[in-house]
């Protein structure tokens, strides 16, 4: 009995054994019934599978369509950036004879480290891990990535056999901080791509984010080529199998209806008034009157879109709504016209005026001018004579359909993403009286602009545009071209000449209510209408009260009789100065369109002053270049002592306008640092860029102050802290 229960307890484990190994069996056959049956195998299609194993797929990136100017200069673009890539000996089987061999790498480290700008032993170093570690090709750390075409040339020059490069491209901005509210920006983004068996991959794409970058975001980006071929297991192309390739097709080019020209006077003017004044924003546009185009357009804060320190992420231009203030007084005025309704020799008691428990005054402390007539009452800009006007004359639902009819209240259509509407929303009698000088409703600059052209265009209004046309580099095509877009006549050609001579009188009269007079110019003959909106405060549920907590703005135009731009300009809570401030930037803006367009007989000098192209300096005689530069009036700034440039800050065919600085380091490496005080934050970055001095930045606008001293000798280890302000002297 004993030996059948251990004869028992011997067999039971064999059987365990069996069954185990009976079991693991059965479900590599199911397994194998699974691969070798079904279509789908843990949901990937297994024909697919077989047939791309072997695909090679590579994308052929298209190249991002340009920006350019109305005269053709280049404002957005790609370019080229390197990474250096070593092929080690063991890459001979791949690369034939293009390799360096293990014997030579400390020459090559020699020779490449001055070019790079780095320790010798730190090269070494990389080839040394790269031996150590059997690899076929290294990177040479961080100073051989973000190579430049001139340093490209500076190595492929060394003559080094087995050095390759990797190219890729980057958004470039050649002006930096130039109309950069209009061209917005783009950047390398992580997209998510599912190719047709759902496989998922991440790449990186230039993507726009703002402006006309973000806008025309897929015209611009262009369309991917590739080329698919079938290889063996040591990545050789098969030979016999069919090869498959599709063209990639660049971007299309958006060319602005920007003026450079007119471009650099707003921002300079703007820039001056910024340093002086210190508003919370200020901004100016100038339109040509008959065509609606805009020729520049600035705002401030502003930023770079190569650096992108953007502070406020909305276009002032289009996105940034305010109660306007009294130019809404001048369609007021119009309405009353166009109804019929209006008698400028009728009069009116200014100073204030009680609607229930209201009271409306006027600016001068209510005091007003006594009995005056409504034409007095548009030149001294009577808030009490906009609330008798259309306390007479108007009504709410009369008053709603004229701004509705002028472009208030609704988008203009312009050519840039996320244009805002504004509100037209009153209803009461005290909301209507306060819509009529611009308080209680908000419009955005470019409704502006676009309801003045009723007065430049005999009655018609203009749809304005900032693009000219969008071109297919690939075939020349037109794809969009600007077209004079006017409505039918709103207005009658009574009513514009009346108008015109008030808002003559505005800027041209002496009277002691007279408003506009700071915008006079002799000789110019300007027509325009100013603004004074008080700024509510949502916190409090009040508006501010203080001398310049004000938005003030001026809407004109010129000359009177035949009007060829139209300005509006409008700057929020200056710090320093009052509304002189913003007739100090307009009018200086004014002069010099004026005078770069020949419009009053003046010369034409300014376009010699504003064109001189940056050319490639590399190699050429220190003083030669000097002189060259000098005699176009660019600020140069030389680094070090020696008689050839190796470096400049700007890349070549980069368009200069007087004044800009070009940075140029020579072939002598004991270099000082220079006095950066008053430097832009863009032309600083340039520099220590350039150099490669690790740096950190505090602030925005200019420097003031640097943490080493002027004519400090540079070194690897430098770090140079700098701070800077929006204004050069905070006590002005």
């Amino acid at each position: 009995m004993n030996t059948k229960k251990r004869i028992k307890k011997t067999w039971s484990l064999p059987k365990f054994v069996f069954y185990f190994f009976f079991l693991c069996l059965f479900l590599l056959y199911l397994q194998f019934g699974y691969l070798s049956l079904s279509k789908k195998v843990y949901g990937k299609d297994m024909d697919a599978f077989a047939e791309t194993r072997n695909t090679v797929h590579k994308t052929i990136k298209a190249t991002r369509g340009r920006i350019f100017d109305s005269n053709q200069n280049i404002l957005a673009l790609n370019v080229s950036s390197y990474t250096i890539v070593a092929h080690l000996e063991r890459s001979k089987v791949y690369m034939g004879d293009y390799y360096i061999k293990d014997s030579e790498t400390d020459l090559v480290a020699e020779k490449l480290a001055p070019v790079l700008e780095v320790e010798v032993e730190t090269l070494k170093g990389y080839f040394d891990r790269g031996k150590a570690n059997n690899v076929y090709q290294i990177e040479l750390g961080r100073a051989g990535k973000g190579i430049t075409e001139l340093k490209k040339e500076e190595i492929e020059n060394l003559g080094i056999t087995g050095i390759d490069f990797i190219e890729s491209q980057k958004r470039y901005y050649p002006n930096g901080d130039f109309a950069s509210y209009v061209i917005g920006y783009a950047k390398d983004t992580e997209v998510t791509e599912t190719d047709e068996s759902g496989n998922t991959s991440t790449i990186t794409e230039i993507i726009g984010e703002l402006g006309i970058e973000s806008k025309y975001n897929d015209l611009l980006k262009g369309k991917d080529g590739y080329i698919e071929y079938q290889q063996d297991r040591y990545g050789y192309k098969i030979a016999g199998t069919k090869e498959t390739s599709v063209a990639s097709e660049d971007g299309y080019d958006v060319y602005l209806t920007i003026d450079a020209n007119i471009q650099r006077f707003i921002e300079t003017a703007i820039k001056d008034a910024q340093n002086i004044y210190d508003p919370e924003w200020l901004m100016i546009t100038a339109m040509d009157a008959k065509t609606g185009d805009i020729l520049g357009t600035s705002a401030t804060p502003s930023f770079d879109p190569n650096i992108r320190e953007i502070v406020n992420y909305e276009n002032p231009l289009i996105s940034q709504p305010f109660e306007p203030g009294s130019t809404m007084k001048t369609y007021t005025y119009m309405c009353a016209l166009e109804n019929n309704k209006y008698d400028g020799n009728e009069t009116f008691l200014s100073g204030n005026y009680q609607m229930g428990e209201d009271t409306i005054n006027d600016w001068n402390s209510g005091i007003g001018w006594g009995t005056i007539t409504f034409d007095k009452g548009y030149e001294y800009s009577s808030n009490v004579g906009i609330v008798n006007l259309i306390e007479r004359h108007l009504s709410r639902k009369e008053l709603q359909e004229c701004f509705e009819k002028y472009g208030f209240g609704k988008n203009t259509g312009i050519e840039l993403s996320r244009e805002q509407p504004g509100t037209l929303r009153f209803t009461y009698p005290i909301e209507v009286a306060t819509a009529g000088f611009g308080q209680g409703i908000t419009t955005t600059a470019i409704q502006q602009l676009q309801a003045l052209t009723l007065i430049s265009n005999d009655g018609k209004m203009l749809t304005p545009h900032i693009v000219s046309k969008i071109v297919n580099p690939n075939t020349g095509e037109v794809y969009y071209e600007r077209q004079k877009e006017e409505s039918e006549q709103l207005v009658k050609t009574s009513t514009v000449k009346k108008m015109k001579e008030l808002m003559y009188n505005t800027v041209h009269g002496r009277d002691s209510g007279s408003t506009g007079y700071f915008y006079d110019i002799e000789g110019f003959d300007i027509i325009g209408k100013t603004g004074t909106s008080q700024i509510f405060n949502n916190a409090t549920g009040k508006y501010l009260t203080g001398a310049n907590s004000y938005i003030f703005s001026f809407a004109g135009m010129y000359p009177n009789d035949n009007p060829e731009i139209i300005i509006y300009s409008a700057m929020k809570l200056p710090k320093h100065g009052t509304s002189t401030g913003l007739a100090n930037a307009t009018k200086a803006v004014m002069e010099s369109i004026a005078k770069y367009k020949n419009m009053f007989g003046t010369t034409n000098e300014v376009v010699e002053q504003q064109s001189y192209y940056v050319s490639s300096y590399y190699n050429k005689s220190v003083q030669t270049v000097i002189e060259e530069l000098q005699q176009n009036k660019i600020d140069v700034i030389v680094v070090g002592t020696g008689d050839k440039i190796i470096k400049q800050s700007i890349k070549s065919g980069t368009r200069l306008v007087e004044g800009d600085r070009l940075i140029l380091v020579t072939n002598q490496n004991n270099y000082q640092l220079p006095n950066m005080y008053g430097w832009s934050r863009k032309d600083a970055i340039a520099f220590l860029e350039l150099l490669q001095i690790p740096y950190q930045i505090d602030g925005y606008g200019f420097v003031v102050e640097q943490s080493i001293p002027a004519g400090t000798v540079l070194s690897v280890d430098t770090t140079i802290t700098l701070k800077l302000q929006s204004k050069l002297n905070p006590t002005t």
